[in-house]
């Protein structure tokens, strides 16, 4: 069996917070955004502040680009129908625990009463990314493989500064809020789907989660689906930063793919290493070090970010996705973190001004005009 790369699918689901266009207010006002919707593309979420998008499985990245674009055209759309926004953010800065309203399902409402204060400050979104790995076994094995250069992808998309309305000191505080659930971080290293699962029956079995969508690593199998999950990443204002993630997640499940099946053994990097090369990311972004897996020391983002472009560099030219993934990798880098773009809007302007530059990048390449601040859409 070999990994043919041009085979391998790649699909994404986007989280989106719902504010409201003359407050620009996280409210949890979801449900009517999602009344519009069709439900085969689009969820509902733990909050009713939330609404999830999701794209179908492409091969080719200008095909995923389109999707993304579109579905997100058809949120704000329905949204702007109900004067309200859509933020695809990590968090936003207007925000408190009162627009948390806890979506109405069985699921969720036991979530409420046995997880408490973690459910009520769960005001956060993230941005998945699914490549078609059908052979479960192989899922397992490069799950384990891909999660040194996870913290890299996390940087690239850090987008949440803000919490509750205060500076969190913090690029991706979503990272924070998230990573307190009992099955969250780095998963371990597995023999085989088989003790994967049974360690996911043996976690459903002792009462801390219900069930195995309560899985919640940083990559893992999905529960219901043929693919390998990327679950770190807060979700991402601009629809290239969604396309570059994809695009170098894809790559690097391709070279771990056919690493393993070749018998190349993995980078191997120790847990209490990895969590810390996450917590780096999470503070600093693309605007500090991060730590170099391969020698546990610190290293610019900019250059981490180019050293793990190079190393990805046959399976893009693979697929076709070299020149285009490596521009926006450029481009990410030059731009800097959604976090610092955030804390430049608020010195400048406030928090306002941070939610109508969240309003504007989120719907910058859907072909939706652009909406003025504290303007209603009738």
């Amino acid at each position: 069996m070999t990994c043919h790369r041009e085979a391998l699918t790649v699909g994404v689901e986007e989280e989106f917070h719902t504010v409201g266009l003359r407050t620009r207010r996280l409210t949890a006002e979801g449900g009517r955004v999602l009344e519009q919707l069709p439900t085969a593309s689009f969820s509902e979420e733990l909050h009713q502040s939330m609404v999830e998008a999701n794209s179908s499985p492409h091969v080719r990245l200008a095909d995923l680009a389109a999707d993304i674009a579109a579905l997100r055209q058809a949120a704000i759309a329905a949204a702007e129908r109900c004067g309200l926004g859509i933020v695809a953010a990590g968090t936003v800065p207007i925000a408190d625990e009162g627009a948390g309203r806890v979506t109405v399902n069985p699921r969720y409402e036991h979530m409420r009463g046995e997880y408490r204060v973690l459910v009520s400050e769960q005001l956060i979104c993230a941005m998945q990314v699914h490549v078609g790995v059908p052979d479960r076994d192989l899922a397992v094995a490069v799950a384990h493989r891909v999660t040194p250069w996870l913290p890299a992808l996390l940087a690239l998309s850090a987008s949440s500064p803000f919490w509750l309305g205060n500076d969190s000191g913090y690029a991706s505080y979503r990272t924070l809020i998230w990573r307190r659930w009992p099955t969250t971080g780095v998963p371990g290293e597995f023999a085989s789907a088989a003790e994967y699962d049974q360690t996911v029956a043996d976690l459903v079995r002792s009462g801390v989660i219900t069930d195995p969508g309560m899985i919640y690593f940083d990559v893992r199998p999905s529960a219901h689906l043929p693919t390998l999950e990327l679950r770190v990443c807060d979700a991402c204002p601009s629809v290239q930063d969604v396309v570059l993630l994809a695009g170098l997640f894809r790559a690097l499940v391709s070279r771990e793919c056919d690493a393993a099946l070749a018998g190349r053994a993995p980078l191997s990097v120790r847990p209490e290493l990895l969590e810390a090369e996450t917590w780096r990311a999470a503070r600093s972004g693309l605007e500090g070090d991060l730590v170099d897996p391969a020698t546990a020391t610190p290293m610019p983002a900019a250059q981490l970010i180019r050293q793990l472009l190079a190393g990805l560099r046959p399976p893009l030219e693979d697929t076709g996705d070299w020149e285009q993934v490596a521009g926006l990798a450029e481009a990410a880098v030059a731009r800097g973190s959604s976090a610092a773009r955030q804390r430049a809007a608020y010195a400048s302007g406030g928090p306002q001004k941070v939610v109508d530059m969240l309003l504007a990048e989120t719907r910058a390449d859907t072909g939706r005009p652009a909406v003025g601040s504290g303007q209603a859409v009738r």
